[in-house]
Order: structure tokens, then sequence, then C-alpha cells
């Protein structure tokens, strides 16, 4: 029987990545443990996107205002899905008003903006969390659970390929999802180099970061937004064995194992498999709930997340002479 009292969560900003990522693993929580949690709210500055998400996803009130929302419903959970130049501030908002929130990366704008959130996050001591969902991917987990078994990691390489992204905060807004995912492999970077490319016809830079981990592994991430296709891969080498993850993006979503010169182990997306099942969203949203419900500490916090979006910054910076 369960005792626990119902979490009443709200979702702030009712945008696209508010609705794949948050909305609908929310949705789909809420129908599997329906006794579990309550979803009290969806704000959004444009209202009647608050009130669609009510419609579609079981909100039961809509909210156009943040203050608005905080003053009207009692809170156990927020998760925030603002643009980049509102996440500090909403962050800081939540934290200083107690109610544990989840928020996304890159945790801000700007560097300053970034370094106010963890201070006022180590200050508070509101519960928080940042959105990475790469940490929560089951096929990830499970390939990471089959290298621990096998050996030890030596090198750790990521490749994120996209089309069409010339964006110039690519680096600190996109790129950060590799960066904190080898660090989440192997642990705190010791040292990084960062060589920028630049060529083709749109002269978008490409990256190529070099990572060198406090553990020994040496590590390797290729950033290339024009790159004509849309795929992120992680491979995690050692003594004997590969392992080869392509997840959230690609043709074959998956992950394969190699020891010894032979395959030993693969596995693949279903046609039907839903894309927050795979991508992590849902295993993230379910590890915010879990750990509001039980008391625990939600992972991995504002705190865990900051030195990723550090290193991002700072080659950003280091383009543009800042």
């Amino acid at each position: 029987m369960n005792t626990r009292p119902m979490v009443r969560l709200a979702l702030i900003g009712c945008g696209e990545h508010a609705e794949t990522g948050h909305a609908i693993p929310l949705a789909r929580y809420k129908s599997e443990y329906p006794d579990e949690i309550a979803l009290v709210a969806a704000c959004d500055i444009r209202v009647e996107r608050a009130q669609k998400f009510c419609e579609r996803y079981g909100f039961k009130a809509a909210y156009g205002n943040i203050d608005e929302l905080l003053s009207r419903e009692e809170l156990d959970g927020c998760i925030a899905v603002v643009p980049p130049d509102r996440i500090s501030e909403t962050g800081i908002l939540l934290l200083n008003r107690h109610v544990p929130c989840v928020v996304e990366k890159p945790l801000g704008s700007v560097s300053a903006e970034v370094k106010a959130l963890a201070e006022e996050a180590a200050g508070s001591g509101t519960p928080n969390m940042v959105s990475v969902n790469r940490r929560f991917m089951p096929f990830l987990n499970r390939a990471l659970q089959w290298a621990g078994n096998a050996s030890s990691i030596r090198y750790v390489h990521c490749t994120l390929a996209r089309h069409a992204r010339s964006e110039p905060e690519f680096i600190w807004a996109t790129a950060v999802h590799a960066v904190d995912t080898l660090r989440y492999i192997a642990g705190e970077v010791g040292e990084f180099q960062c060589r920028t490319m630049k060529g083709g016809m749109t002269r978008t830079a490409w990256h190529t970061i070099d990572l060198h981990f406090q553990s020994g592994v040496e590590g390797r991430i290729d950033v290339l937004p024009t790159a004509g296709m849309v795929e992120e891969t992680y491979d995690l080498s050692g003594e004997g064995f590969h392992v080869s993850v392509t997840c959230p993006f690609g043709r074959k979503r998956g992950w394969s194992a190699y020891r010894n010169g032979a395959l030993v182990t693969e596995e693949s997306a279903s046609a039907d498999l839903a894309e927050d099942l795979s991508n992590g969203c849902y295993h993230e949203t379910a590890a915010f709930i879990r750990a509001l419900r039980e008391g625990s500490v939600p992972k991995p916090s504002i705190a865990d997340v900051a030195p990723s979006v550090e290193i991002c910054m700072s080659i950003a910076d280091e383009q543009i002479g800042r």
C-alpha cells in the first residue's frame, strides 16, 4: 500500500522542448503511477500554450505568470524550461522560494549567470537538479554496466554531428551535452584543449576538444554542427574491448560491445520505442520524482553540471576573444 503523499508538480515553459522533454514523460509517469504525482499547473508567458498543455497532458491549471503560479499553488517540485537567458533568474527565484526544481542546461547565457545560479543553489539548501537527459539513457547505462564488468575504460570519444546548426551558441548550448556525458562516464576533467576549425561555405566553427580526466582516462569530442546529418555517438575503449552507443540521435539507435575481436553484445531500439523511453527523458523525470518522494538528493545537481558548462563557455569566450 502506498502511504507516501502525492508529489505536486508544476511545469514552467510550454514550448516544443518542454513538451517532448518534460510534459510527455510527466504524462507517461502519471498514467503509470496515478497515485504518486499530481500535475498541478502549467505556466507560460503565452497562457494559451499552458492551456493546451492542460488539455493534452492533464495539468490542472494554466498560468501566464510565475509569481501568480507560486502564490496560488503549493508545490513539491517544479520543472523550469525557459530560454538560456532566463534560466538563471528563474532558477534563483525557485531556489529562493525553497521550491525543489529542475532547471535546463546550459544554466545561463553567460558565465556570470551560471555562477550566480550555482552560488544560490549552494546557499539556499533547496534540492535542485539539471536536465541533462543523456546521463539517463538506458542504452548508455547498460553499455556502462557492461564496460565496468569488462575492464577499466582508457579512452572515451563522442561525435556530436548535426545538420545546419550554424548558431554561434551551439558550443555552449548544445555541445555541453557531450562534455557532460563524458564527465558522467569518466569523472572530473583535469585539463582540456580545444582546436577550432573554420571552413566550408557557412564558416561555422567546428571543434575538437581533448579532455584529460583526473581518473587517467583520455577523451575527445568532435563537435560538427553542420555535418549534414544528425547523430550522436559515444565510444568507450579499454584493454581488449570497445563499446559504442548511438543515442539519442542516429539512424540506428542502440549499443554494441566488442571483446577480443568479436561482437559479443548488440541491442537496437525497436521501431515502436517511444522517444522519451530511449533518450533518457522519462528516466530523468522518474529520478526527480523518486528523489522528492524519498527525500533524497536529486542528481545531477547544479553543482554537478556547472563544470560542464564552464568548459564550453570558456571555449566560446576564447573563440570571440572575451
